[in-house]
């Protein structure tokens, strides 16, 4: 699932291809993603004719601010990403130029926003498990939804103190609160694995056993990691791709994540798997002792 350096990508692509576009029509095969409303055609209908004014993130959401005070919510889920270029239908299905769009993991159309000019904006969901929604903007905000969302751990206040304090009432094991949403935005599965290999803390460890020492270094590392994640435009191990349809360059530079057997780039013991509250775990058991 794209984790908040893979969303954040996209949001920053998506400002530099559809800020002030207007959408004149939306396609979709596959209705059953649109979550608000119920009904498509009244989906369609209610987006046909806004600009979109502002596109942001808040954790694994990407939102479109549009005219009208609507906000348009999409979550690419397990294996969506959204897309900016042209399409053709083709034989029912649509076909992309040739290059990076055109790429296979690119072609599992499921959803598409037409703007002036045959600009579109799309949908890419081989497991077509994303949601879309369209709130009026008040009451998004409002919503329990947003508001049971954890800090954002990048921006400016989310200090040291403030970490301490969202994990102080928090029981469990380490990887698993880091990725609980309540608690820190953005964490999943390969930035949790890769955030507690820089602090050297094991997984499996319990948040009430962690010390000072072990929570600033955890803390180090959400943001050292997040933020070089962010640098090279995400990871794209899976079904990830930028809106252009390129890969990112953070897979290349992980440690532990889906290196089972591998030699620890620190000590050269072998990368192992667990499994943590029905998840995979990559670890080293030398630098990452229990």
């Amino acid at each position: 699932m794209p984790e908040l350096p893979e969303v954040e990508t996209t949001v920053r692509g998506l400002r530099k291809k559809v800020l002030k576009r207007t959408f004149v029509d939306v396609w979709t095969d596959f209705s059953k993603m649109i979550k608000k409303p119920k009904s498509f055609n009244l989906f369609k209908k209610e987006i046909k004719g806004r600009k979109i004014e502002k596109v942001w993130r808040r954790g694994k959401n990407i939102l479109f601010d549009i005219s009208g005070d609507k906000t348009l919510l999409i979550h690419q889920k397990l294996s969506g990403h959204l897309l900016f270029g042209k399409w053709k239908k083709q034989n029912n299905n649509w076909q992309a130029p040739p290059g990076s769009l055109s790429n296979r993991v690119n072609s599992f159309i499921h959803l598409l926003f037409v703007f002036k000019k045959g600009q579109m904006l799309a949908l890419s969901d081989l497991r077509k498990f994303a949601k879309v929604e369209l709130w009026n903007s008040a009451q998004f905000l409002k919503s329990e939804q947003f508001k049971k969302l954890g800090p954002e751990p990048l921006k400016k206040d989310f200090t040291f103190k403030k970490f301490k304090q969202v994990l102080q009432n928090r029981k469990g094991r380490v990887k698993s609160v880091l990725m609980n949403q309540e608690v820190i935005v953005g964490i999943g599965n390969l930035y949790s694995d890769e955030i507690l290999f820089y602090s050297k803390v094991h997984p499996l460890k319990r948040t009430s056993e962690l010390k000072e020492a072990e929570l600033k270094k955890i803390y180090l590392g959400i943001k050292k990691i997040l933020t070089k994640a962010i640098k090279f435009q995400g990871d794209s191990f899976s079904d990830y791709r930028k809106v252009t349809g390129e890969k990112g360059g953070f897979h290349e530079r992980v440690k532990v994540y889906r290196k089972t057997g591998q030699k620890c780039s620190r000590c050269n013991t072998a990368i192992q798997r667990i499994k943590v509250g029905g998840r995979s775990a990559h670890y080293c058991p030398k630098c990452q002792k229990l």
